[in-house]
């Protein structure tokens, strides 16, 4: 008798539960973002409605860990949400049987090397215990490549690296009605100096004396567009 009370509780509690099953599922594999420092990319989410009804799914939460630096979008076709603060505007309408791809992530490296992985939580807007879940996982390195060239300048690498006084930077706008400019941040992302660069002339020289020991990453913006973050490193 105390078998079947216990059985009887159990289907009360779990059975709206298993009513509650997955019916969309998830065809793309852990989305890996993997790439330099000031870089960013996009994959492709792929989504299967299984059942035989129209679905609408709604993003519920971004669970997991991002770092400061970095940056994650969810695109609808041509409209990118932030899905941190844009929720209720993250909706996906299934029709029974379709293969849905026109969901995105971008993922913007930042300017801190790091790892780290995150979920987009996703649930039924009738049955909020139906839902599914899109995996991802992001690695960000720094550049190796000690030189850089854009189509509207060509940059050097900073040097001396590390510099316990002065900093330089030897440039070339090939464009010069282009806007240049270097931004310094400290590794957590805080904003220390920040530089035009003078299409007249060749190179720029940092005074880092004031500078606390330690990490920090220059950030070339061309016409006010991030194009490459680079490390520096700061010693007394």
């Amino acid at each position: 008798m105390k078998s079947l009370f216990k059985f009887l509780t159990w289907l009360l509690f779990f059975a709206p539960l298993m009513v509650g099953a997955q019916q969309v599922r998830v065809l793309s594999e852990v989305l890996d973002f993997a790439g330099e420092i000031g870089s960013s990319q996009r994959k492709t989410i792929i989504l299967q409605n299984e059942s035989n009804q129209n679905r609408t799914y709604f993003l519920k939460n971004l669970r997991g860990s991002v770092g400061s630096s970095q940056k994650v979008k969810v695109c609808l076709n041509d409209q990118c949400f932030d899905p941190k603060k844009d929720l209720s505007k993250i909706s996906i309408k299934l029709a029974p049987g379709e293969i849905f791809t026109d969901l995105y992530m971008e993922f913007e490296m930042g300017i801190a090397e790091t790892r780290g992985s995150f979920d987009l939580f996703f649930v039924n807007v009738e049955n909020i215990r139906e839902n599914f879940v899109v995996e991802a996982r992001y690695e960000v390195a720094s550049g190796s490549t000690p030189d850089f060239t854009h189509k509207d300048i060509k940059l050097s690498g900073i040097y001396p690296n590390p510099s316990n006084r002065i900093a330089q930077l030897d440039y070339e706008l090939v464009n010069p009605k282009a806007k240049a400019k270097i931004s310094i941040n400290s590794f957590i992302g805080n904003p220390i100096a920040e530089y035009e660069l003078d299409p007249d002339r060749n190179s720029l020289v940092i005074n880092v004396t004031d500078f606390q020991p330690g990490v920090y990453f220059y950030t070339l913006f061309v016409d006010n567009k991030n194009v490459v973050t680079k490390k520096l490193q700061v010693k007394k």
